[in-house]
C-alpha cells in the first residue's frame, strides 16, 4: 500500500523532484489547497509524513496525524513547527541546515555594499536625470571598518569569510560562542558588537527570547551612522524603533530582506523611510538552492519512510523515546 506525504505549502513552480524521490520510496504526495489549519488537520489523518515550508504545523495538527512518522521542514528555521509536540508523539523532525548558505551570505554582503556605497540612491538619482556623486553625503572606505554578527551559524560564518577580503574586522556574538578568535572572527559580547560595529548583521533564529532583540535601547548603543542588515527573521527587530532611529539620523541605513509581517502592508512606513534598502525575502533564492532544498527535504522524508536515519534530526531525543513511531537504522 502506497504511503502518503502531505505537503502543506511550497514556493516553487513544481514538486517534480519530490515526486520522483518519494515515488522511489513508495510514497505519493498530497498537496494542501489553502494550507489553513483546519484543512491540514483533516488531511493529516492519513499522512505518513509531512513536508512543510511556512505553514504552521501545530500541536493540534500533529495530534490528528496518528500515523505520521516525520515532519520535514523545507529550510532551516523551525519556528513554524511545534517540535516539542512532535517529540512527545514520537515524530522525527528534520530540516535542511545548509540551505541557501551561499545565497543568503551573498545577499547580506550585497545589502552591506549597496548601503555603504549608496548604490540604490545613486541609481535612482541617475535614472531621474541627476549626476551628483556627493549628493548623499560622505562615504567611507570599507577596509578597516568593523562588521558585527549577531548569531554565528553557517550563514554568519560564510558572511564573515566573504567580508574579510574587503578589509572588514569581524566581531561575532552568539550565546554558544566561546571567547577568542574563530578563523579570524573575534568573539564579543552582544553589547560590544553593537557599540563597536560600523555594520551590524543579524543571523539569529526567531524565538520568544530573540523577538525584538534589536529595539530602542539596542539601537541607541549602535554607533552614529552605522548600518543594520537583517537577512534572518523580521521578528528580531522592533520596526517602529528602527524607523525612529533612521528618521532621527542616528543610523546611517538599514538593509532588510525580512519583515515581521510578510508581505508588509503597502503603506508600511519602512517601505518609504530614507536610508532603507528593502528586498522581498529574496535572499534565499537561486534556481540551484531551491532544487537542492526540494531534493534534500524529500530525501529526509524518504529515509524515515524507508526505516533509515535521515541526514539531520533536529529533535534527537525522539530517537530513544519509547513513543518513536518507526525503527530507524543508523547505517
Amino acid at each position: 500500500m502506497s504511503k502518503s506525504v502531505l505537503v502543506t505549502d511550497y514556493a516553487w513552480p513544481s514538486l517534480d523532484p519530490e515526486r520522483v524521490i518519494l515515488a522511489a520510496a513508495g510514497a505519493e504526495i498530497v498537496v494542501a489547497d489553502s494550507g489553513d489549519e483546519d484543512e491540514l488537520v483533516e488531511l493529516s489523518s492519513g499522512a505518513d509524513a509531512i513536508l512543510t515550508n511556512w505553514k504552521p504545523v501545530t500541536a493540534r495538527l500533529l495530534a490528528n496525524a496518528t500515523q505520521c512518522m516525520t515532519v520535514a521542514r523545507y529550510g532551516v528555521g523551525l519556528d513554524n513547527i511545534d517540535v516539542a509536540a512532535a517529540t512527545e508523539l514520537g515524530i522525527v523532525v528534520t530540516n535542511v541546515p545548509d540551505f541557501c548558505v551561499d545565497e543568503v551570505s551573498d545577499h547580506t554582503l550585497a545589502l552591506v555594499l549597496a548601503l555603504s556605497r549608496r548604490i540604490v540612491d545613486f541609481a535612482g538619482q541617475t535614472r531621474s536625470g541627476g549626476w551628483d556623486n556627493k549628493g548623499f553625503g560622505n562615504m567611507h572606505r570599507l577596509r578597516g571598518q568593523t562588521l558585527g554578527l549577531i548569531g554565528f551559524g553557517r550563514i554568519a560564518r560564510r558572511v564573515a569569510g566573504k567580508a574579510r577580503p574587503f578589509g572588514y574586522r569581524v566581531l561575532a556574538y552568539s550565546p554558544s560562542l566561546t571567547p577568542g578568535n574563530h578563523d579570524g572572527v573575534t568573539a564579543a559580547t552582544f553589547e560590544k558588537v553593537l557599540r563597536s560595529s560600523d555594520v551590524v548583521s543579524l543571523h539569529a533564529p526567531a524565538t520568544p527570547s530573540t523577538r525584538n532583540m534589536i529595539g530602542e535601547s539596542e539601537l541607541a548603543m549602535m554607533r552614529p551612522g552605522s548600518l543594520l542588515v537583517n537577512t534572518a527573521r523580521g521578528a528580531l527587530v522592533d520596526e517602529d524603533a528602527l524607523r525612529r532611529a533612521l528618521m532621527e539620523g542616528r543610523l546611517g541605513g538599514a538593509g532588510l530582506d525580512v519583515m515581521d509581517e510578510e508581505p508588509p502592508p503597502p503603506d508600511h512606513p519602512l517601505r518609504s523611510t530614507p536610508g532603507v534598502v528593502m528586498t522581498p525575502h529574496a535572499s534565499f533564492y537561486s534556481v540551484e538552492s531551491v532544487r537542492e532544498l526540494q531534493e534534500t527535504a524529500a530525501d529526509n522524508v524518504a529515509a524515515v519512510l524507508g526505516g533509515r536515519l535521515p541526514r539531520t534530526v533536529v529533535n534527537p531525543d525522539v530517537l530513544t523515546s519509547p513513543h518513536l513511531r518507526t525503527h530507524l537504522d543508523p547505517g
